[in-house]
């Protein structure tokens, strides 16, 4: 599931890398989406072998959480066989962090999810979009719902490539995928160096 908001006006900013990721997947093995009760949309595909099911909530990121645990109910799907896509303002543009459980950071669309689906254990993937300069705290709002600037497009368009490609080692491993993946990863360099 990736975590943004619905709408044109959204489109292409910071907040909704996470619909970005859960897109570039999608796309990279043809699939595509369709509406659920004006809920979610929710597209159906096989990677690594694996049928596999995307979901981007259209209920706005602070209540992402409600068609997510509709659907991982309706389908008994255990918490810890989701993976959310969301972004992350404490790490810096172009960096990922993947995760099987923790806190929500203060991130309100994962809050969402972990409240909904009665547990922190849920498998994430933080990706960083931190500037190099520190915004004012009262910035922030305007900030995450600004679109990238043509500067951080082109790290944006990496780190949504490194998404897919890890994307597919959790799926094409059937057990320790994500500690292989958390472990390539998570360890990258920092590459706050490559922004213009």
């Amino acid at each position: 599931m990736g975590l943004g908001n619905p709408g044109r006006r959204y489109e292409g900013t910071r907040h909704n890398v996470g619909f970005d990721a859960v897109d570039r997947i999608l796309a990279s093995v043809g699939g595509r989406w369709e509406t659920r009760d004006d809920v979610a949309a929710e597209a159906e595909a096989e990677i690594e072998g694996r049928s596999v099911t995307f979901l981007k909530p259209l209920t706005y990121m602070n209540r992402s959480g409600a068609p997510l645990g509709e659907w991982v109910r309706a389908h008994s799907i255990e918490r810890t066989e989701v993976l959310v896509y969301f972004d992350d303002i404490a790490l810096p543009l172009g960096r990922i962090r993947l995760r099987e459980r923790g806190s929500d950071g203060g991130h309100r669309g994962l809050a969402s999810v972990l409240s909904s689906l009665g547990g922190t254990d849920v498998p994430r993937v933080r990706i960083g979009i931190r500037p190099r300069a520190a915004a004012p705290e009262e910035e922030l709002v305007d900030f995450v719902l600004a679109p990238f600037t043509p500067e951080e497009k082109p790290v944006v368009e990496d780190v949504l490539s490194r998404v897919v490609s890890a994307t597919r080692m959790i799926l094409s491993e059937s057990e320790g995928g994500m500690a292989k993946a958390m472990s390539l990863y998570n360890a990258a360099s920092d590459p706050e160096a490559s922004v213009l």
